[in-house]
């Protein structure tokens, strides 16, 4: 095949599904795991008034549940239902267990992360981030035309997860231990936002804006303390 071929083809034109057929995956997933959602809100609603009311326990139960659900949606997603359309996603799978590893060993450990008890800049949008992957990220569906059967929840699905998780570590501190939790979630939101908008789905912004929030409210200046 000639150059000028390979540059005859579009973005589009590489993937392998197409929107109804991405969009019917969180569908069969949903159905799958009924009634499953209202465990994984539940726990997002635990982990919310942790990030309200920060304690220590608190921060290292976020840490636990989020680790928890990287390794569930790397397993029961990614690898279970979006491997088998898009053969690049089984390249991903040990990325999202290493995330769960780091949530742990900089999360869990003696010494782990702490989370600013004042408001500021980075407190407000880090809890925007999370909000938004809590409970507007799953009504995305109802727009989109999908409903309800076709939401993406909080720690059963990749979007509002790696969002959440930006949202923690975006203001976590120190800083040392929470840029590497920030990676490999802005890294899923730049592919997720990027794959969306090449199927021309409405909802590609959010993970792409996610991320320059995130990275915001990491380099503003800190000073506000932290539990």
């Amino acid at each position: 095949m000639g150059l000028s071929e390979w540059l005859s083809y579009r973005p589009e034109d590489l993937l392998m599904f197409s929107l109804r057929v991405y969009e019917r995956l969180f569908e069969l997933h949903n159905q799958a795991l009924w009634p499953m959602q209202l465990l994984a809100l539940g726990l997002g609603g635990a982990m919310l008034f942790a990030l309200l009311r920060p304690r220590p326990w608190g921060t290292r139960l976020i840490a636990a549940l989020l680790a928890v659900a990287w390794v569930f949606v790397a397993w029961a997603f990614l690898w279970q239902r979006y491997a088998p359309i898009n053969w690049g996603i089984r390249y991903v799978v040990p990325l999202f267990v290493l995330q769960a590893l780091l949530l742990i060993a900089l999360g869990m450990l003696k010494g782990g992360l702490g989370l600013p008890a004042r408001w500021s800049v980075p407190r407000g949008l880090g809890l925007a981030l999370f909000l938004h992957a809590l409970i507007l990220h799953p009504l995305m569906a109802l727009p989109a035309g999908r409903g309800l059967q076709g939401a993406e929840v909080l720690g059963l699905t990749p979007d509002p997860l790696a969002i959440a998780t930006l949202g923690m570590a975006a203001m976590a501190s120190p800083a040392q231990r929470a840029w590497p939790l920030l990676v490999i979630p802005a890294l899923w939101c730049l592919v997720s936002g990027t794959t969306l908008a090449t199927l021309g789905a409405a909802g590609a912004w959010p993970p792409l804006l996610a991320v320059g929030l995130a990275l915001v409210a990491r380099l503003w200046p800190r000073g506000s303390p932290t539990a």
